[in-house]
């Protein structure tokens, strides 16, 4: 009897060892530091993250992950990255029209998701930002989000023994400066590859796709690829969609940084991955639903002198679909949700 039960917790210890072994586990410091494997599909597009610049480590993210979470980079130590950023919401800021920050300060854009950064050329809604290693400077400097600044930050985790230590194991030293705090959250928002969905095991011969789904693939290919294309579901170029001009945030999108009236309300087209956890919608959140979003498109587009002439074909206005073609695409639409990685531990606070 004993040595069944000894048996059996020996199967059970190898059964939790192989467990947390497998590619979700959350990374612990290694006393020599090695590279960190970014995994991606074939089809994915090339990476434009540079490694020659800041190599990927599994310290490096493991850094960078501790520093995302990490509310003493706002000027009130209560406004972490991941405050905005929440995982199980594909790193959007889930029921928030727009962010809130230090104090409770409205900005003015609905937060974006975090996910295959590694992989765009421009960041931001306005894509006024193009390295991925400086992109965290933006929402830690903004005076609605986290109202602080480099040093400021570095003043308050200097000290901080498990800080000295992380970056000691993450760097080679305890020093701590803003390019090694810009870098390691970069290295860890480089890491955030989502990849697998339904619509990927799809592509790996995996899995089927429904009827509905298939319909709903080809009707987005016909409706919607023009501008959501690639592997990403985005062409990254900035476009006016006919929404009209939000008083409330006075935000007229590329507008903003070229000052170039010809910019006015383009807003850098999205990814739809995950889409269907990272309501509501659009630049400032006016959508709460995808109904809501295809409903625009079909019977609400606004004609502008700076209106995409993608919008306005063959004396249309918008995007010609009927109820049934929405359904279909927004089926298809729910393919490219990738549930792993919105509980992956690894990304976890």
């Amino acid at each position: 009897m004993i040595n069944v039960f000894v048996k059996t917790i020996l199967v059970l210890l190898v059964l939790f060892l192989s467990y947390i072994s497998c590619s979700d586990e959350v990374i612990q410091p290694l006393e020599k530091d090695e590279a960190y494997n970014l995994q991606f599909p074939s089809y994915f597009p090339e990476m434009t993250f540079d490694q020659s610049v800041n190599p990927v480590t599994k310290n490096g993210v493991e850094l960078g992950r501790k520093l995302f979470y990490e509310g003493r980079l706002s000027r009130n130590n209560t406004i972490s990255c991941g405050f905005c950023h929440i995982q199980e919401n594909a790193f959007t800021h889930h029921g928030h029209t727009v962010s809130h920050g230090v104090d409770d300060r409205i900005g003015i854009r609905n937060a974006p998701p975090i996910q295959n950064m590694a992989f765009l050329k421009r960041y931001m809604w306005d894509g006024v930002i193009h390295n991925l290693n400086e992109q965290p400077i933006s929402p830690i400097t903004d005076v609605n989000e986290m109202d602080s600044s480099i040093p400021e930050a570095i003043s308050k985790i200097k000290d901080d023994q498990k800080y000295k230590k992380l970056f000691r194991e993450a760097y080679g030293d305890e020093t701590i400066t803003g390019e090694r705090i810009l870098k390691a959250l970069s290295q860890f928002m480089a890491s955030l590859i989502s990849a697998d969905s339904k619509y990927d095991r799809f592509k790996q011969g995996k899995e089927q796709l429904t009827s509905a789904e298939s319909q709903g693939m080809a009707l987005f290919n016909q409706k919607c690829a023009s501008c959501h294309s690639g592997e990403l579901f985005t062409d990254e170029s900035f476009r006016n969609t006919g929404m009209y001009y939000n008083t409330e945030f006075k935000d007229a999108g590329r507008y903003r940084v070229s000052l170039n009236q010809v910019d006015w309300m383009k807003f850098r087209v999205p990814s739809l991955r995950n889409v269907e956890y990272t309501a509501p919608y659009m630049h400032d959140g006016r959508f709460y639903t995808l109904e809501a979003v295809l409903n625009f498109y079909s019977d609400q587009v606004e004609d502008n002198p700076n209106l995409d002439p993608q919008l306005k074909q063959n004396g249309h206005m918008g995007i010609a679909m009927n109820s049934q073609e929405k359904q279909s695409i927004i089926a298809f639409l729910k393919t490219l949700s990738d549930k792993r990685f919105i509980s992956n531990p690894k990304f976890a606070e």
